[in-house]
């Protein structure tokens, strides 16, 4: 059986401003959607991501209001 890291940085482009900016997601939960405020701007952002093993298979990013 293939051995899961726990999380992994991604990095995606603000909805907001536009600037490059990461989160650490858990990838010990497969399907997840979450608010988080831009390291920049400050805005919220909701994400949504889904995985299988270490791979990251859809990832989302759009305005949180």
């Amino acid at each position: 059986m293939e051995e899961v890291n726990e999380t992994i940085e991604k990095e995606f482009t603000c909805p907001f401003c536009g600037e490059e900016v990461s989160v650490l997601l858990d990838l010990s939960v497969h399907r997840q959607t979450f608010v988080e405020d831009c390291q920049v701007c400050c805005r919220p952002m909701e994400l949504t991501y889904s995985c299988e093993g270490n791979e990251v298979t859809s990832f989302d990013v759009a305005r949180a209001y």
